[in-house]
C-alpha cells in the first residue's frame, strides 16, 4: 500500500492543463481566464452622479445653511443616460438622477436630501441648496473604476460572478478560458440496477454514478455517463469504450481482491497500471494507471484512469482526496486543496489496522472553537454519513486513534462559517 500523498503525487503527474476554449461569459462561471483582458473603454465613460441630486458649481454653495439656503435657479433636469445641452452658469444648477453625466460647468452634486425640494410644489425653477458642498462631491470620475488600455484581468483569474460584472461592463461577450475536463464514470457490479428501473431481488440502485456525477459537476467537471457494466472483463472493456473521449475515466467497483474484481485486470491489459491500493479508510482499494483512448484527431492518447472502490462512501472519499484534485489542475486551477480546521472531537475514534482515517462528521462552531461529532455508524455502505457530513476527521495513519476531547484536523466538504 502507499501514502495518500503518493497516491495523490502520481495521479498529478499524470494529468496536466487541458487546451483552450472560447466561451459566452455566463457559461464560464467557475473557469481559468486564458487571456489578459483590457479594456478599450473608460468605465465609467464621462464623469456623472453617484447620487440623485442637483449639479451645481461648488463655491455657489459657500455659507449655504438650513438657517440661510442659496438659491439657484434651475435650468434643466437630466436623467440617466441623458447628457444636458446646457453648460451651467454662476447662480444655475441642473437637477440630476444617479448615473447622468454631469453637465458642463459643474463641479459637484447636491443631494436631494440638502435641499428644500420637499417643501415646493411642483416644478420648480429654483431651488434652496442648505448645506455647502466641496468641489467633487459625488461625482464619479471617467475611468476611475477601470482606465482605457489597463488590463482589468490577468490570465489565470478564476471567473466568479463579479468577473462575469467586469466582463460585462466592457462589452465583452466571449472569454478565453481554460475549458473544462469531461469525465466519463462507469458504475460495475452484477449487483446494480439502474434508478430508471425496478429493483429485482437482490440488486442495489447505482447510486455511485450519480453521487460521482454531481461531484464532477460540482467542480467543474462535464460528467459523461457509461451505464453499468457486469463483472466481466468483456462488459467492463465494452463500456469503457464509449468514454475513450474523454479527459479521465472513472469506474466504481471491482478493485479489491474478490474473484469478481475485474477493473484492475481490464487497466493491466488495456493500458498500464500504477497502484491499486492506498493507505487510508475508506478508500484502500483504489487503483489507478492509463488507458489507451483515441483524441479528437483520432490518435492514440493515454487517458487517466481512476478505478474508486464501490462502496458509495469510499468512492466519495476517494473522489474529494483525489479526483477533485486532478480536475482542478486540468482546469488550470492552482488551489488543489480542501480547507481544514482544528476541531475538538466529541467522540473517540479507534484506528485499529495503521490506516489514516476518515471519519464522517459534522462540524460547528461555538464560542469561537470548531467542534465535531461522528454522523453516526461509519460503515463505507452507509452513504447517509456523507449526507449528514460537512467535514471528515482525520486519524493518522501512525496514530491509534483520538480520545474524546482531543483536537483533531478536519477536512471541510461544505464550507459554511455559519
Amino acid at each position: 500500500m502507499i501514502s495518500v500523498e503518493q497516491a495523490l503525487e502520481k495521479i498529478l503527474g499524470y494529468v496536466d492543463i487541458l487546451n483552450e476554449e472560447e466561451r459566452s461569459i455566463l457559461d464560464c462561471l467557475g473557469q481559468v481566464l486564458a487571456e489578459d483582458v483590457s479594456s478599450n473603454i473608460d468605465v465609467p465613460p464621462l464623469d456623472n452622479t453617484a447620487m440623485d441630486g442637483y449639479a451645481v458649481l461648488s463655491r455657489d454653495t459657500h455659507g449655504a445653511s438650513q438657517q440661510s439656503p442659496r438659491l439657484l435657479r434651475v435650468i434643466d433636469t437630466v436623467a440617466a443616460g441623458s447628457i444636458s445641452r446646457l453648460k451651467l452658469e454662476p447662480g444655475t444648477a441642473i437637477r440630476i438622477m444617479t448615473g447622468a453625466a454631469i453637465p458642463k460647468g459643474a463641479d459637484s452634486v447636491v443631494r436631494f436630501e440638502d435641499t428644500d425640494e420637499a417643501q415646493r410644489k411642483g416644478s420648480a425653477t429654483e431651488i434652496g441648496i442648505l448645506v455647502e458642498v466641496e468641489p467633487g462631491r459625488d461625482v464619479r470620475r471617467a475611468g476611475e473604476d477601470i482606465a482605457k488600455g489597463s488590463v482589468v484581468l490577468s490570465r489565470g483569474v478564476i471567473i466568479r460572478p463579479s468577473e462575469v460584472g467586469v466582463l460585462a461592463s466592457l462589452g465583452r461577450s466571449i472569454v478565453r478560458v481554460i475549458r473544462r475536463p469531461t469525465i466519463a464514470i462507469l458504475a460495475t457490479g452484477d449487483e446494480l440496477v439502474d434508478i430508471n428501473q425496478p429493483l429485482p431481488a437482490g440488486k442495489i440502485y447505482n447510486s455511485n454514478s450519480y453521487s460521482l456525477a454531481a461531484l464532477v459537476r460540482r467542480y467543474g467537471g462535464i460528467p459523461k455517463l457509461l451505464g453499468i457494466a457486469l463483472d466481466s472483463e468483456d462488459s467492463v472493456v465494452a463500456g469503457l469504450r464509449h468514454g475513450l473521449d474523454a479527459d479521465m475515466l472513472i469506474t466504481t467497483g471491482g478493485v479489491s481482491a474478490g474473484d469478481y474484481d475485474v477493473v484492475k485486470d481490464v487497466l493491466a491489459k488495456q493500458g498500464e497500471i500504477d497502484f491499486w491500493t492506498v493507505r487510508m479508510k475508506p478508500g484502500k482499494p483504489l487503483a489507478f494507471g492509463m488507458i489507451r483512448g483515441r483524441d479528437p484527431a483520432g490518435g492514440v492518447t493515454n487517458i487517466p484512469h481512476l478505478g474508486l472502490p464501490g462502496n458509495p462512501v469510499s468512492s466519495m472519499v476517494t473522489f474529494e482526496l483525489f479526483v477533485r484534485p486532478a480536475i482542478l489542475k486540468m482546469m488550470g486551477k492552482k488551489n488543489l486543496t480542501k480547507p481544514t480546521v482544528e476541531a475538538v472531537i466529541e467522540e473517540p475514534i479507534v484506528n485499529t489496522d495503521g490506516r489514516r482515517i476518515f471519519a464522517r462528521a459534522v462540524v460547528e462552531k461555538r464560542n469561537g472553537q470548531y467542534f465535531a461529532r461522528l454522523t453516526g455508524p461509519q460503515g463505507s455502505g452507509i452513504l447517509t454519513s456523507m449526507s449528514l457530513a460537512n467535514g471528515l476527521v482525520i486519524v493518522p495513519e501512525d496514530e491509534p486513534g483520538v480520545k474524546k476531547g482531543d483536537v483533531v484536523q478536519v477536512m471541510m466538504l461544505d464550507w459554511n462559517e455559519e
